[in-house]
């Protein structure tokens, strides 16, 4: 018999997954954005785990949701000011098995929920994909330095429903 496919499990970030998130991130950078960015770009990017007190201030910082499969920590996402998706990532392990798009319609609800109407993001190659399919719409092509190297992502939009709508 075919075993049920899991449903991820959300939370709040505790203060102790910080260096776990971090392994995390580092695994999501280096192994999902393969296709995308060249081993440079990777490794410039997941430097930003590197200091440990600045990654976890920086998900301390922030609306900050850890997503858990089968026991495991999946993935995180993160919400700033109420409206900037400021980052999801998820464990290779995890890729397609819905912890992403659990992560961003919690984010995305909870955003609504306090009076947001609209949501961005500065969707990374590896991610824009994802973003276009629930709704986000390109604005503007960017380029970031981190490094010495040189990374492009995309600032899409998506617009919000508002409690009153869904009613």
């Amino acid at each position: 018999m075919a075993r049920a496919a899991s449903i991820p499990g959300l939370r709040p970030l505790l203060p102790t997954d910080a260096p776990r998130l971090a392994e995390l991130f580092r695994a999501s950078v280096e192994t999902l954005a393969a296709e995308d960015y060249d081993e440079d770009q990777r490794s410039a990017w997941a430097a930003a785990a590197d200091d440990a007190e600045a990654f976890a201030n920086k998900l301390a910082g922030a609306l900050t949701i850890v997503a858990s499969l089968d026991g495991e920590l999946a993935g995180f996402a993160a919400l700033r000011e109420n409206k900037l998706f400021d980052m999801l990532y998820v464990h290779p392990r995890a890729a397609r098995r819905g912890v992403g798009s659990a992560l961003a319609d919690a984010l995305e609800k909870l955003a609504a929920a306090r009076g947001a109407r609209e949501i961005s993001v500065d969707a990374s190659d590896a991610a824009k994909d994802f973003f276009a399919q629930r709704g986000y719409v390109a604005y503007q092509r960017n380029m970031r330095e981190l490094r010495g190297e040189w990374l492009a992502n995309t600032t899409m939009k998506k617009t919000l429903e508002s409690k009153a709508e869904t009613k």
